[in-house]
């Protein structure tokens, strides 16, 4: 057909099997299906084998993704769990917040960082992952624990603040502060806490149009979608974030008669969405940047992980819960979340970041969302060496890694010698395969013939003997 770009179909279809295989590997790891799709977007990227050399072809379905990710979050909160310890969540997110925020706006001046990005990269640090750290604590049996109820609802808090922090990064777009657009934006907060107290209560929201589309299965995904791109446009026209309307519209769904329908209609188009949001995120990591950067990188993710995990601990201690909850969970919000990605782009997009800015943020988050598990395992044993009293760094390192290190270097053992073996069976079918060659080619070679004008042999007779001797 004439008109039809086969490039870009066939671009497309590489980018879903990568993300596919991908997310099954992390799967079969026991990581969480998002890094597997951000490690596709780094694969594909202009950093690797160049699939995706222009973000501008994702850029729309990774918008799409943003307010259907932030519309799933508002759909699946649930505000009655929430409010069984709401009062730990708060504290312990307002902690989380403003303990970064303080810090990086202190350190504005001797950074020679704006206000604006202080407050970008302290927000960026307050917020964990709820994708990996659920994952986490399903794998270890602790989702029902007190220690998961109460990371449960943490996660559930932070999500809740990510809305008015994108509304403040936003103030902070051009020259300074636009004092309307604090006002507006303490009005859309009032708006949010006014909300979710109503909707806590457990009365059940009637939606428009519900009856008409309960017996059109066709019809609930696009009424989903309507809810969604609609109060996005709705709060756009406001000159509000678009996501803020997605979120809103998200909270209002999850919270009404048709909840668990319009979640089941409309989860396989969500799915291809928020993959295409991690893709695109792995598309913005940079290789080369990370490579001429990598001592920066890493020391950054060792200090966020160290810093948020006793910042975690301490506030739970704070707050009266034991050692082994508060240690647990503390080092399950260890990382940096997805939604400091967001953070990162719309800071971007207003000019309160830069580009290299914004390329180390990812880096940093990358790294730590890859790394969270072995992290929850690094700081668990060594919380359980530390009443030991074990003071020295090559006993602890043996101690914290010698099961994998033992593991590592009986897999490279068995290894070695299975491919010794098979070497050696190579060489001998080789040797067999010549043999058996050269025998065919001696079977199948004819014997040389005797030339025509050759002279017969002379014999020797006892005569010529006797001649020759006299």
């Amino acid at each position: 057909m004439e008109g039809v770009d086969h490039s870009n179909l066939t671009g497309i279809a590489v980018v879903a099997l990568a993300a596919l295989l991908c997310g099954i590997g992390m799967e079969r790891l026991k990581q969480p299906a998002i890094v597997g799709y951000i490690l596709a977007g780094v694969l594909l990227g202009p950093s690797a084998f160049q699939v995706v050399t222009s973000r501008a072809q994702v850029d729309i379905l990774a918008e799409l993704g943003v307010l259907m990710l932030l519309f799933l979050v508002g759909m699946e909160l649930s505000l009655r769990s929430f409010r069984r310890m709401w009062r730990i969540a708060v504290l312990v997110t307002a902690a989380q917040i403003a303990v970064p925020t303080a810090a990086m706006l202190l350190l504005s001046r001797a950074l020679g960082w704006s206000y604006g990005m202080a407050m970008l990269v302290g927000f960026a640090l307050a917020l964990s992952s709820t994708a990996v750290a659920v994952k986490i604590l399903d794998g270890a049996g602790e989702l029902r624990t007190r220690a998961g109820r109460i990371t449960v609802g943490v996660l559930i808090a932070q999500d809740l603040a990510v809305v008015p922090m994108m509304l403040m990064i936003g103030a902070f777009a051009g020259d300074g502060v636009a004092w309307f657009v604090v006002l507006k934006i303490a009005l859309s907060i009032a708006f949010l806490a006014g909300l979710i107290g109503f909707l806590s209560r457990g009365r059940k929201v009637r939606l428009p149009f519900a009856a008409v589309v309960a017996g059109h299965a066709d019809l609930k995904p696009l009424t989903a979608l309507a809810f969604c791109f609609g109060a996005a446009a709705l709060t756009g026209l406001f000159g509000l974030s678009a996501p803020y309307g997605a979120f809103l519209a998200g909270l209002v769904i999850g919270n009404s008669s048709e909840r668990r329908a319009m979640i089941e209609a409309s989860q396989p188009i969500q799915s291809v969405l928020i993959m295409v949001f991690f893709v695109s995120i792995g598309l913005l990591l940079d290789l080369g940047y990370v490579w001429r950067n990598l001592g920066t990188v890493l020391v950054l993710f060792l200090l966020v992980a160290v810093f948020k995990t006793a910042l975690n601990v301490g506030a739970l201690r704070l707050l009266g819960q034991s050692w082994p909850v508060a240690f647990l969970s503390g080092a399950v919000m260890a990382q940096i979340g997805e939604f400091s990605f967001l953070l990162s782009l719309l800071g971007v997009s207003s000019g309160v970041i830069g580009r290299d800015d914004s390329r180390l943020i990812v880096a940093v988050t990358v790294l730590s969302l890859a790394l969270s598990p072995l992290w929850l395992v690094t700081a668990r044993r060594v919380h359980a060496l530390a009443r030991q009293g074990i003071g020295e760094a090559g006993e602890l390192l043996r101690l914290l890694y010698g099961r994998e290190a033992e593991f590592v270097a009986e897999t490279f053992d068995d290894a070695r010698s299975r491919l010794r073996v098979m070497a050696w069976q190579a060489g001998r079918w080789l040797k067999e395969r010549k043999e058996r060659r050269a025998a065919r080619t001696a079977l199948t070679t004819p014997a040389p013939k005797p030339a025509n004008d050759a002279a017969p042999a002379k014999v020797r007779t006892g005569t010529d003997d006797a001649e020759l001797s006299s």
